[in-house]
């Protein structure tokens, strides 16, 4: 089976589409670097032509919010038309836990925004993965939490997951039936976003003390303990923070 994966020479992307050849499909890695650009809609047509499944895993290269915003209007919106007119049969789309939670932040202001206009869209059925925040990204999570030996990092509650497993759980969505809605998909393990830094810096021999406080933003946005993890059903994805940490 022909699947388009747009955004797929970044961190996922890349990951899903090795996965995806290994499960015996035919995956085309979709991304400006190699003339396929959703934001433009250069070689779109092209590229989906024959294929049944589009999965979408690309990010704004910007997250200043208009600029975020722009991004997944624009690029979701060629998409689905896009799609519609080559007759593909399933549209997956990466999301983020949370992403009608957090009106604060402009970033998920701008993921809704995506999955409006991908359920909007009545031609081509779809399936939205929300996942939560990548193991990967804490390193970033850590440096936004100010500068000097002290980080004050939110005391609201978290659920990460593995990248890998975000791209098991892509490969099986995408090979499967339409949901016409939204699945969720979260780590093992729940507990304070400044528990998982003060792990993480830990692991990286990092000196810097880590100080819980409720008013610390994420980006911009205050959390609480329900903002960022699944409100309801969710697949959990098998891998523990410790053990990825200890083959990081």
């Amino acid at each position: 089976m022909k699947i388009v994966v747009i955004g797929g020479t970044g961190l996922i992307g890349s990951q899903l589409v090795k996965l995806l050849q290994a499960r015996g499909h035919e995956p085309v890695a979709a991304s400006p670097r190699n003339g396929i650009n959703a934001v433009t809609g250069e070689g779109l047509a092209a590229a989906l032509a024959g294929a049944q499944v589009v999965v979408d895993v690309a990010n704004s290269p910007s997250f200043e919010d208009q600029a975020v915003l722009e991004f997944f209007r624009a690029s979701t919106g060629n998409l689905v038309s896009a799609e519609a007119a080559a007759g593909v049969q399933h549209h997956v789309a990466l999301s983020v836990v949370g992403t009608d939670r957090l009106p604060g932040s402009g970033y998920f202001r701008a993921k809704l925004a995506q999955e409006k206009l991908i359920a909007a869209n009545g031609a081509v059925p779809y399936t939205i993965l929300r996942a939560t925040q990548f193991f990967e990204f804490i390193g970033a999570i850590a440096q936004s939490g100010g500068t000097g030996d002290t980080l004050r990092m939110p005391s609201g509650a978290m659920q990460p997951v593995a990248a890998a497993d975000v791209v098991a759980a892509l490969a099986d969505v995408a090979l499967a039936a339409p949901l016409n809605g939204i699945a969720d998909l979260a780590g093992p393990e729940g507990r304070p976003m400044a528990d998982f830094v003060r792990q993480y810096l830990v692991a990286q021999q990092d000196m810097r003390q880590v100080v819980a406080d409720p008013a610390a933003p994420y980006f911009g946005a205050v959390i609480d303990d329900a903002a960022l993890v699944p409100a309801g059903a969710a697949r959990i994805a098998p891998t523990r923070f410790a053990d990825w940490l200890a083959k990081a």
